[in-house]
């Protein structure tokens, strides 16, 4: 306790005295609203000086959320490649351009996944 405060409490007992019963509840709460005001300071110092010290929070390793839908994209993506792929009936440029579009789909379908979530 600093001396300020000391001088506080005894100014406080002094005012007890001079004044009489009839102000006691007054100066009782004058005082127990300087108690707490100390008490504050010294909690807030305390958190303060533990949150200085405290290691920083670290965060569990977790699969991504989104982990199960590029899973199943790239299943349905390779399957629908060899597909078209597997076709000997339609041309080379048409295969491409059909492999292009279902892979140009799926990275849609997973940008669109990830920025709602």
């Amino acid at each position: 306790m600093t001396p300020d405060e000391r001088d506080e409490i005894s100014v406080s007992v002094a005012a007890h005295h001079e004044l009489g019963p009839d102000y006691d509840k007054a100066v009782a709460e004058g005082l127990v609203e300087r108690i707490g005001e100390e008490i504050d300071k010294r909690v807030d110092t305390r958190l303060r000086t533990a949150a200085a010290q405290a290691p920083p929070a670290t965060v569990p390793a977790r699969r991504h959320p989104g982990f199960p839908v590029v899973l199943v994209s790239l299943i349905f993506g390779t399957g629908a490649t060899s597909v078209v792929l597997g076709n000997e009936t339609t041309n080379s440029a048409a295969q491409t351009v059909m492999v292009l579009l279902i892979w140009v789909a799926i990275a849609v379908i997973n940008v669109v996944y990830a920025l709602r979530r």
